[in-house]
Order: structure tokens, then C-alpha cells, then sequence
């Protein structure tokens, strides 16, 4: 007779055969009800509503969002195909979001369908998704991505409400920028005669910079008889012109976030004391910080370390007894890892002490911060040396937070451009700000985004001559919350000033 651990098994072994085939939304058919009760007990199927569930961690803590979250945008796609075929859409502003490159949870997912009842089906974690019965896209007017079906973007910014120009700026700007051609709207606009949305898309265009296509439109629907009066939709014009040369959304959209956020961190941290003239000097401080910075930044992480083992750490006695278990043996890793980093990241300091320009040296210098922290791994054998190569080949997510990370082929545009603004930045504060949020925005690697993250900060606060700086983790809550609504509510100002908080309290006894 199969034991409990064995009937387990047996049932983890279906579950894996589903997920396997691509399954993120599973229904109550897809396992046999002994499997499923097993699962669930077990923790490794949660349930979303009644009849479907999605896989997840039996170590998670009740409550957590994280498998939710992770597996929302999949879960969407397979219930709206289940429940209305191919007579579905997503509205044409989540469309325009999803074209910019923003794959943010919303709190209310707004769909349209033949069938639709006009209800609101509730989700997991405040999440919910409104069905509607209303004109759905044309044939050759839907996009599908990752299995969602949308309005295409030329579609979408025909039928999209104006007041998406206003509630998400940054969005519709980056979708805007994609467009080419002034021909791939007219067609749209001149079927439907629509003189009034296209004096808005004149306008939006004109916004950023691209008269070639605001005039084209304006003129074509004049000479096709339409009475067109231009109309600016966005209540500011942006702080600079989008490159027409570039044809990534999430490019132009991280171009465009920064310089809105600019102002925001100037008006909130401290002023730059300059680079030190002792440079020496400087770097026996931050030497002197590792013991502080290893130990808060690994425990913000979920690393057990204490001093104790830092120390250890940094004689060179790291290797775990034997008698270890593999949780000590990470935490030991970590902190080898945190401390051979910790040294590359000191020698990049120094680089930018001597003058260098900071964007450049992070640009060169980053990956070797990352093969060091996980070098160990690799020693060890827990990590193929191929796990240090280049950046994620993955799609990854961050813990309980509703931002989802940009695909990794974005991720491959996104770190040359972070680089590029990092270099052209003349604010030491705005480097500062902006580089660590925006390099845990992207999350470029599978694990060690976080460390990387501080590690940068650091780097650039050395170029405006602040003193190093340590995120305590008595303050995680509120550093991961402020980093959240900056990704998902495009507010910049609680990071903003969780930061100037704690560079201020540095500099009063530097």
C-alpha cells in the first residue's frame, strides 16, 4: 500500500504533466478529485474561483499574493478563451497599456464580449474583472499577445476614451511613439469619419514631436472633405522629444517616466557636497561600512546572516561544515558573494572618485559586481556557469508586487538605454533615485535584482560625493512599498524621499 509521501507524489507528478503542457489556469477536470484534494492540502494548487485553480508554493505564507500575481496575465488569457471563445477582447486602453510595455496588475481587468453580462467576477487579492457587451475589434484590428487578445495599437487609439491621454500620460505617449506612418491610422479615421478623434491624434502626435504625422492627418482628413479642428488630449507637453528613430515602447516609455520624475527627486534630496578631494579617505569609509551594508542588504533578501558569520565571511572561512544544513549553506554562499561583490563594487567607486563618468562605469562594471555575488554558487556547484552569462533568458516576478517585470527581449533594451541616461544625467541626486529604481523596475537577472539595485545607488550616490548608504531592514516594509507605487502608480516621490531620509541622516554624522 503506497504511503502518504507516496500518493503525494503520484498526484504532483499529474500536476507537473499539466503544467508541463503550458497549463498556468487549471479547472477542477484537468486532475482527478483525489489529486486535486492532495494538491491542494499539500499547498501546490491554490484556488482562484470556484472551479479553477493555479499552481503555487506549499512554503508560501497565507495570503501571499506573489502566485496570484505571477500568474495573472496567463490565467486571464485561458479563463476569457474558455468562457467566450474567440468573441472577446481586452478594452482598447488595457490594449494601449499592454502596448507600451506596461504589464501592471490592474484592480479591475475591463473586457468586452458578444456574451458578456455586465458583471463583475471577483479575483484574488482585490483583483476583479468587469465584462462588458460592446463592439469588439474588427478581424484584422486584433493583436494577440501571450494570448490575450486586444485591440491593435492603431485601433486602439482610435476607439480608446480621452480621458486615457490624461489618466496615464506615459503610456499613451509611448504607444503613440511607435507608430510610423501616418498611414497606419488614416484607413481607420476615414472609414469611420471620426474628424473629431482625429483632431485628438494630431494633437497627441504633434505632442511629441512628430508634426510629420499630426499634419498628414490633418491635411488627408480636410482633403477627404472632414471638418478637422487639432486637439492637444494630454494637459502637458512632455520634457523631451522622443527619438523617431526608436521603435521600442518600453525604450520611449523609460525615457519618458524619467525625465517626469526628474523634478520630483531634485525637489527632495539633499543637495550634492561634490566629489571628495581625499578619495582614499572615502573609500576606507565605505570599507568600513561592509559589515553593516552585508548584513542589512542580505536580510532584506530573507538571508539569515549576523555579523558573526560576515566576519567569517570576510577571513575567507566560509565554507559551510558538513554538518550544515542547505539553508545555512545559502546564507553562507550569500554572504561570499556579498563580499566578493562588495569589493569589485568598492574598486568601481574608485573609478568614479577619479572622475570617470558614473553611467559608464556601472554600464562596464555591473556584470562583474553580478558573476561575483553568485560565483560562489557556481564553486559550489549549486550554479551552472552559464547561470552568469548576460541577462535573464526568463521571464521572472517580484514578490507580492503587482508590477510585472518587462519580457526579456525588452530586458535587452531597456539596460543599454538605463545606462545611456545614467551617462547623460548631470543631477547626482536623479542618478541616484532613478538608477536603483528603475534597474528593480526592469529586474534584468532571475535573482539578486534587489542587491544589484543598492549596490548602483551606491555607485552614484560616490558620484555626488554622498556618503554610502544602507537601506536597514527595519525599514524593509516601507522601502519595498515606496518602490511599489513608484512602479505601479508612476509616484516617484515616496522613494524619493525614503532616500533623501536616509542620505540626510548619513551626512550629519559623516
Amino acid at each position: 500500500m503506497a504511503t502518504p509521501s507516496e500518493k503525494l507524489a503520484q498526484s504532483l507528478e499529474a500536476l507537473r504533466a499539466l503544467q508541463a503542457r503550458g497549463l498556468v489556469a487549471i479547472r477542477s477536470g484537468d486532475l482527478t478529485r483525489t489529486h486535486r484534494e492532495r494538491v491542494l492540502k499539500g499547498g501546490f494548487l491554490q484556488e482562484v474561483m470556484k472551479g479553477w485553480y493555479i499552481p503555487s508554493r506549499p512554503d508560501e505564507p497565507a495570503g501571499e499574493s506573489t502566485a496570484w500575481y505571477a500568474s495573472y496575465w496567463e490565467f486571464c488569457a485561458a479563463y476569457l478563451n474558455e468562457r467566450f471563445a474567440q468573441d472577446w477582447s481586452l478594452s482598447p486602453e488595457q490594449s494601449l497599456l499592454l502596448h507600451a510595455g506596461n504589464r501592471t496588475v490592474p484592480r479591475q481587468l475591463l473586457v468586452r464580449a458578444k456574451k458578456a453580462r455586465n458583471n463583475i467576477t471577483a479575483f484574488p487579492h482585490g483583483t476583479s474583472l468587469l465584462d462588458v457587451r460592446a463592439a469588439l475589434p474588427e478581424a484584422q484590428d486584433v493583436a494577440e499577445l501571450d494570448k490575450l487578445r486586444l485591440f491593435s495599437l492603431p485601433a486602439a487609439l482610435v476607439t480608446c476614451a480621452p480621458g486615457f491621454y490624461t489618466q496615464h500620460p506615459t503610456d499613451a505617449r509611448a504607444a503613440i511613439s511607435t507608430v510610423r506612418d501616418a498611414s497606419d491610422i488614416l484607413p481607420r479615421l476615414l472609414e469611420g469619419g471620426h474628424s473629431t478623434i482625429a483632431g485628438r491624434l494630431a494633437g497627441a502626435f504633434r505632442n511629441i514631436g512628430r508634426t510629420r504625422i499630426a499634419d498628414e492627418i490633418i491635411e488627408t482628413m480636410r482633403a477627404a472633405g472632414y471638418d478637422v479642428r487639432e486637439n492637444d488630449p494630454f494637459e502637458t507637453r512632455p520634457p523631451a522629444i522622443l527619438n523617431a528613430r526608436e521603435t521600442s515602447p518600453h525604450v520611449n516609455r523609460l525615457r519618458l517616466m524619467w525625465r517626469e520624475m526628474r523634478g520630483p527627486v531634485i525637489a527632495r534630496f539633499p543637495k550634492s557636497p561634490g566629489i571628495p578631494k581625499d578619495g582614499k579617505a572615502y573609500l576606507r569609509q565605505v570599507e568600513e561600512m561592509y559589515v553593516t551594508d552585508a548584513y542589512h542588504s542580505l536580510s532584506i533578501e530573507g538571508y539569515l546572516v549576523n555579523p558573526e558569520l560576515i566576519e567569517r565571511v570576510r577571513k575567507g572561512n566560509w565554507n559551510p561544515d558538513n554538518n550544515e544544513d542547505d539553508r545555512n549553506q545559502r546564507n553562507a554562499m550569500a554572504a561570499r558573494g556579498y563580499w566578493q561583490a562588495f569589493q569589485t563594487v568598492r574598486a568601481s567607486v574608485g573609478k568614479v572618485l577619479k572622475g570617470e563618468n558614473p553611467g559608464d562605469v556601472a554600464d562596464a562594471d555591473h556584470r562583474i559586481w553580478y558573476r561575483e555575488m553568485f560565483a560562489p554558487g557556481v564553486t559550489s556547484g549549486l550554479l551552472k556557469p552559464a547561470d552568469l552569462a548576460g541577462y535573464r533568458n526568463d521571464q521572472v516576478y517580484i514578490r507580492r508586487s503587482m508590477h510585472v517585470p518587462p519580457n526579456r527581449e525588452a530586458v535587452r533594451d531597456l539596460m543599454p538605454a538605463l545606462f545611456e541616461l545614467l551617462r547623460e544625467e548631470q543631477e547626482p541626486s536623479v542618478r541616484v533615485v532613478l538608477g536603483h529604481f528603475v534597474f528593480v523596475h526592469i529586474h534584468p537577472y532571475m535573482d539578486g535584482n534587489g542587491r544589484m539595485g543598492r549596490f548602483l545607488m551606491n555607485v552614484m550616490l560616490a558620484s555626488g560625493g554622498y556618503p554610502w548608504t544602507v537601506v536597514p531592514v527595519e525599514q524593509r516594509d516601507a522601502y519595498m512599498a515606496a518602490l511599489e507605487d513608484a512602479s505601479v502608480g508612476q509616484n516617484i516621490a515616496p522613494f524619493a524621499d525614503f532616500l533623501a531620509n536616509l542620505v540626510k541622516a548619513r551626512l550629519k554624522s559623516y
